[in-house]
């Protein structure tokens, strides 16, 4: 392992770097990287660091602005960022992101990889009959205003009202299927608009639907309790809230440029604009973004009954008899009111995640009853020619990260460059060879999403165990993919 080259930089642990106050002039607290000296120095190129730093000078941030190891550049926040913020401090919509709710959610089934391998091809044909995907596709769910009215506010729950699934599947989501305190009021017309037509979508970019099978058990009695063993066939899908979220986004970074104006605050980064989170406009961005996480469960709920119709269809059997049930749905794209203990006193801090996943141990109040005795489930996606990840949440994240862990590998090429350094047709023909086939539109897009474009998430999770933020119980490895 090479030295950390990044000046001012103060190794803690080999798995723990702090960016001191004098990093920066103007940091109200230091900064705290959960990575190895490589991956550190790699975000120090990327300038993900001095992100990190920018955090630190926001009103109200309590203790310390984090990141974790799949941290690269992002907007305002570095993406694998995580902030908690005092109630008289603020809220910035770049810590949540333009994709507000961006999860991954895991449906497990009963069949192995031998009943599902020889047909393969054509399971995966029906799966991309069967589920909407790439930029700017319809979904089959047309919403008019009030059934979005519904969405916002109901979360999953709305859409199995409507036959999208089955009684159960929203207990087995992040806030039981639904964040509290939205206001479609305060959501613009341009984001109903963005959102008629692409509920129960996939979408692009790094957005995926991916059978998988499960590989390798770390932790067997906590896998049991997820139904998790070795040679069981699953599907991840990772997908978010789509053009609503994104219009949320835009349209309160606009507001909060006044807000920022207003309170003559001085920032690093334009970036960073935030609203007091007693302001008005702090409580509508609130408001909002809770509706944009609804409309992304809905959506991945939407996505996961395609997904068990096309089993169906390809087996012949009712996904129930298949044995299709939700392990876990988690979103690593929000900001939300929780309770955590700071120097010995527990407050109410407003946490920010951005591409970072609630990593909560047992006995946690949002763990779902079915997991309070073992943990929090974590889903950790990896790339098309890696494994992902099921972790479970520990005790000493909710002291190291406000109970924190990664979201997936991290980037470490750009789209742009991926499409010019790498051809897609190769790609593909390199990921059959390896065993993995693939559904894709444009080769070009296939491109940007190509493993060599992301950090290595084995060693990403490694690193997230290592620091106590989570610990591995399964890894699945990718056997087929469809993408936008």
């Amino acid at each position: 392992m090479s030295e950390c080259s990044i000046e001012g930089v103060k190794k803690l642990t080999d798995y723990k770097w702090e960016i001191p106050r004098e990093f920066k002039p103007g940091m109200r607290v230091p900064g705290v990287v959960f990575a190895d000296c490589d991956l550190v120095n790699q975000a120090g190129r990327d300038r993900a660091l001095e992100q990190v730093a920018n955090v630190a000078f926001l009103p109200g941030i309590v203790e310390r602005s984090l990141a974790m190891p799949d941290i690269h550049w992002g907007y305002g926040f570095p993406i694998g960022g995580v902030a908690a913020f005092s109630t008289d401090g603020v809220v910035s919509p770049g810590g949540v992101g333009f994709d507000i709710s961006c999860g991954v959610r895991l449906v497990k089934t009963d069949l192995s990889e031998d009943d599902v391998k020889p047909g393969l091809r054509a399971l995966l044909g029906v799966m991309a009959s069967n589920v909407p995907r790439g930029l700017g596709t319809r979904g089959r769910i047309h919403s008019a205003e009030d059934v979005l009215r519904k969405v916002f506010t109901g979360g999953a729950e709305a859409v199995v009202a409507m036959g999208y699934g089955r009684e159960g599947d929203a207990e087995l989501t992040e806030n039981n299927g639904r964040f509290p305190g939205a206001d479609p009021s305060a959501v613009s017309g341009r984001a109903y608009e963005r959102g008629r037509d692409q509920l129960g979508t996939l979408g692009s970019g790094n957005h995926f639907c991916e059978v998988q099978v499960v590989d390798e058990v770390f932790e067997p009695d906590v896998a049991a309790r997820f139904g998790l063993y070795e040679g069981q066939v699953n599907v991840m899908i990772h997908s978010g809230s789509r053009g609503v979220g994104h219009q949320i986004c835009t349209d309160y970074i606009q507001v909060m440029d006044g807000a920022v104006r207003r309170m003559g605050l001085e920032l690093p980064d334009r970036q960073l604009a935030c609203a007091t989170l007693n302001s008005g406009e702090a409580r509508d961005y609130m408001s909002a973004m809770a509706c944009a996480c609804n409309y992304a469960i809905a959506n991945r709920q939407a996505l996961m009954h395609w997904v068990r119709h096309s089993f169906e269809a390809h087996f012949g059997s009712s996904e129930g008899k298949l044995g299709m049930d939700l392990l876990f749905d988690v979103s690593h794209n929000v900001a939300r009111m929780e309770s955590h203990v700071v120097g010995g006193v527990e407050r109410e801090l407003c946490v920010h995640r951005k591409g970072a996943t609630a990593s909560f141990p047992a006995g946690h109040p949002s763990v779902p009853s079915e997991y309070s005795d073992v943990g929090q489930p974590v889903i950790i996606p990896g790339d098309m020619g890696t494994g992902s990840y099921v972790l479970v949440g520990s005790t000493e994240a909710m002291t190291e990260s406000y109970g924190s862990t990664c979201h997936g590998a991290g980037r470490t090429m750009s789209r742009s460059k991926a499409r010019k350094t790498i051809l897609g047709s190769e790609l593909r023909k390199r990921l059959e060879s390896q065993g993995i086939l693939v559904m894709a539109g444009k080769d070009s897009l296939l491109a940007e999403e190509a493993p060599e474009a992301y950090k290595d998430v084995a060693r990403v999770v490694e690193i997230c165990q290592a620091a106590g933020l989570s610990r591995k119980v399964a890894r699945l490895r990718p056997m087929g993919v469809l993408k936008g």
